[in-house]
């Protein structure tokens, strides 16, 4: 479904016409391991959006993070990942800081890669923010990502979180999930396709 006359405002670009940006596919977690679309990446889209509504986490102290399956693999471990991370956070008791987060990066890593800062379970620790993945089904390319979120932390602060990097992968991605770095999560995943 087409987002109409305000899709321009919503994904950031301009200039895009009515079809170009479609959303193909929402889940809704709810005591979920994990949310995996499957699938859906194809040459239609150059790149596609996930955005993350109301999600939170079954457990304090744990991070939101996604993996990658290329088209022969099976399992979310494959896929070598090399990131970079920063945040900006501001705590209740107004202490504040902009840093790199060596603690969310990788390095030809096969873990999967964490989007959020440290989350809690509670109803106003949760977490909301978009992952784009750039043409993953190039069979010569390597896939480059970028996300931000937004997470109300157990540590009652905010943390606005950065990363980027890409999949050490030319095959073709058609695979992803999406999971907690331990035990279950709450919440709604939108994948958008861009042309």
């Amino acid at each position: 479904m087409p987002l109409g006359a305000n899709k321009a405002a919503i994904m950031g670009g301009a200039g895009v016409s009515t079809a170009d940006v479609v959303l193909l596919s929402s889940q809704t977690a709810s005591d979920s391991a994990s949310i995996t679309f499957t699938g859906l990446m194809t040459s239609t889209y150059g790149e596609y959006i996930f955005k993350f509504y109301n999600i939170n986490a079954e457990t304090d102290t744990t991070y939101f993070q996604f993996q990658v399956n290329a088209t022969d693999g099976a399992d979310f471990n494959d896929s070598a990942i090399t990131s970079s991370s920063f945040r900006a956070y501001h705590t209740e008791a107004d202490a504040n800081a902009l840093e790199y987060d060596t603690g969310n990066d990788q390095a030809q890593g096969t873990a999967f890669q964490r989007l959020s800062g440290r989350m809690g379970q509670g109803a106003d620790e949760n977490m909301a923010g978009e992952l784009h993945i750039f043409n993953p089904s190039s069979t010569t390319y390597v896939k480059h990502f970028i996300s931000r979120t937004s997470t109300a932390t157990d540590l009652q602060a905010v943390i606005d979180e950065y990363h980027a990097g890409y999949i050490n992968d030319t095959t073709a991605i058609d695979d992803i999930q999406f999971k907690m770095s331990a035990d279950s999560f709450t919440g709604t995943i939108k994948m958008w396709g861009v042309k």
